[in-house]
């Protein structure tokens, strides 16, 4: 699965990246995103990238309680074709979460440990995601969003049996073309990312809390 990452980088970064015009607010440097929480997406318009604030655990507009999003912050590529929670999203309501890292707990002889997987030499990537508005019963409009996960690299079969969805550039505009409704146009994209362009390396066990969100959780733990 995916339940933590870091988007790093400057409102600006992240607007130049992605061609967007418009200003995430508010926003500030993240370093332990977590599950329930409101995170960057981007998402095209038919004319432009447009970069909103979506709440991460996604609510199909069909649940009868916002609290199934706990249990959604992730879908499976293998499977969302049938899924009834995230097929209408993925045929019309497609997302990019950017972010700079991820996190994992790899087993170890003396526990778990906390990893941050990176591209080499860092910048940010592209999770592929999936959106969905959902209306409460008192009228409360929620946009949610979800990560996508694949199979694991070799990188990351040492770590985690699981990994997301990350998109190459290349393709972030055809995952965000809304005329594009055929999931065999989209299959090829949902693979596991290049191994030799990833880095991982272990960090402090506070991350583990999410209340913790400070610089430090991304430095390096020596040994």
């Amino acid at each position: 699965m995916c339940g933590r990452y870091t988007i790093t980088v400057t409102i600006e970064e992240m607007l130049a990246r992605y061609f967007a015009e418009n200003v995430v607010s508010p926003y500030q440097p993240r370093y332990n995103v977590a599950p329930g929480q409101l995170v960057p997406a981007v998402i095209n318009d038919g004319s432009r990238n447009r970069i909103g604030l979506l709440k991460w655990g996604l609510v199909p507009p069909w649940a009868e309680d916002a609290r199934i999003g706990n249990k959604m912050i992730n879908a499976r590529a293998e499977t969302i074709e049938e899924r009834p929670a995230f097929r209408n999203a993925y045929l019309n309501k497609r997302c990019l979460l950017p972010a700079d890292g991820f996190y994992e707990w790899q087993r170890s002889a003396g526990g778990k440990k906390p990893m941050r997987i990176t591209l080499k030499g860092g910048g940010l990537f592209s999770l592929a995601g999936l959106y969905e508005t959902w209306v409460s019963p008192e009228g409360e409009k929620w946009h949610t969003c979800t990560v996508l996960t694949t199979a694991p690299n070799r990188l990351m079969a040492d770590i985690h049996d699981r990994m997301p969805v990350i998109l190459k550039p290349e393709d972030e505009a055809l995952w965000l073309d809304r005329r594009i409704r055929e999931p065999a146009r989209l299959k090829h994209l949902l693979v596991p990312y290049p191994e030799d362009e990833m880095a991982a390396y272990e960090v402090s066990a506070a991350v583990g809390n999410v209340r913790n969100d400070s610089p430090s959780l991304i430095e390096r733990v020596a040994r």
